[in-house]
């Protein structure tokens, strides 16, 4: 006995290689393949579109293939209807639940077909209904905010994805063309994130930040400032570490204990971070401190000032913390999806942790551009699903000053 479907999928497909990724997921899930049909684009602008039966032994392995195929932009020629079942636990969704990708994702109820509000990866699919019963929304949901009652979409029938297609006749994000941009001119890059940057705030859309304490280290948080008070950071994204040692820096002019100016240790200045904590805990916080006038320069006195959003979600390594930390990971989760909406372009710079934990809740339809010094970084976004991350690989520090000089008029570095 097996099961079958046919399954399609349209774009870049043999220059991006994901084809042959599509027919090893295939094999990797224990089904077979017969490609019915290709259709080769002639141009290299043009898309290609492909048309695959794919068996599975039952099934439910045939489901589990399906949504794998759908995290490359699969789509079942026939879609049907979703099915829905009832949670009958706090924090556990039905068996067979329909796993999510982020690409923009619509599902077949009733005969209508209704878009997902806010597509997130390695989530489930809530359906909720109006007073008539009608479908009203269908929603994303992490698995420890699902409740008993709720309606979520099982297996991977009634849904469609559509994965976003590089267009090849802009020259913008250029070097998105390749995962890691390592051998390519520099100025190059930093010109195409900034243009990246200015069509979001043109389009009326919030750029998004994820930061490590790197920032501070290489001496960048000057042209991180500059970029705040232009306009360039709506959101920010980070860690207990960065705001430590950004707020230490405003203190004591040390990251770490180092003298940022001279590049060199001083005395005492291993004390330095745990006193800048010990400064802004008695104030109760980093916005009072700033109001206090006792926090007077630095990132978070920026975002501060200009009523900027910031996000800090803690780890077990944190010393402190900064009383604004989020210390419970899943309250931190919420914070973070609470401030997405809006975003229209997101730059990760020196993090892997927190890259990877925003990565995980941003739609693919959000540009993602990762800057780091590690390969390893971007690679790991990518491997982790968040197919659209693209990234620069280089010193974080004069990344920053680059693309201050290149996105505030008249910035020098003091």
């Amino acid at each position: 006995m097996s099961e079958s479907e046919t399954v399609e999928i349209t774009g870049h497909l043999l220059d991006t290689g994901i084809l042959s990724r599509i027919l090893s997921d295939i094999r990797e899930y224990g089904g077979d393949y017969v490609i019915d049909k290709v259709d080769v684009g002639h141009d290299a602008v043009d898309t290609s579109r492909a048309t695959i039966t794919v068996t599975a032994e039952d099934d439910p392995e045939l489901q589990r293939l399906l949504m794998r195929l759908q995290t490359r932009g699969v789509n079942q020629v026939d879609p049907g209807e979703a099915a829905v079942s009832a949670c009958d636990m706090d924090g556990v969704f039905p068996e067979g639940f329909y796993s999510t990708t982020n690409l923009v994702t619509r599902v077949r109820i009733a005969g209508r077909w209704v878009d997902v509000e806010n597509p997130e990866m390695d989530c489930g699919l809530v359906v909720t209904y109006d007073d008539s019963g009608d479908v009203a929304h269908v929603v994303t949901l992490p698995m420890s905010d699902v409740r008993i009652g709720m309606s979520v979409v099982c297996g991977a029938s009634g849904i469609r994805v559509q994965a976003p297609i590089v267009d090849k006749t802009s020259e913008t994000f250029g070097f998105m063309e390749s995962d890691v941009s390592s051998e390519k001119p520099q100025a190059v890059l930093v010109r195409q994130v900034a243009d990246g940057m200015r069509e979001a705030k043109a389009a009326g859309k919030l750029v998004l930040w994820v930061g490590g304490p790197g920032v501070v280290h290489t001496g960048a948080a000057p042209a991180m400032v500059a970029m705040v008070d232009a306009g360039f950071v709506d959101v920010l994204f980070a860690g207990n570490a960065l705001a430590t040692h950004d707020i230490e820096s405003s203190l004591y002019g040390t990251s770490l204990g180092v003298d940022l100016a001279m590049g060199r240790g001083v005395e005492h200045g291993h004390e330095h971070h745990i006193r800048a904590l010990n400064t802004i805990r008695k104030q109760g916080s980093i916005r009072a401190a700033v109001d206090n006038g006792i926090l007077t320069g630095g990132i978070m006195h920026a975002l501060v000032k200009h009523e900027k959003t910031f996000v800090l979600v803690g780890s077990v390594r944190d010393d402190g913390p900064l009383p604004d930390v989020y210390t419970d990971v899943i309250e931190g989760q919420r914070a973070m999806r609470a401030e997405l909406t809006g975003v229209g372009f997101c730059l990760m710079v020196a993090t892997m942790l927190h890259s990877v934990a925003t990565g995980n809740i941003l739609p693919a339809s959000i540009p993602l551009v990762c800057v780091d010094i590690n390969p390893a970084t971007v690679t790991k976004l990518a491997d982790r699903g968040s197919s659209q991350a693209r990234g620069i690989v280089t010193d974080v520090g004069l990344f920053l000053e680059q693309l201050a000089i290149e996105l505030v008029p008249g910035y020098r570095r003091t």
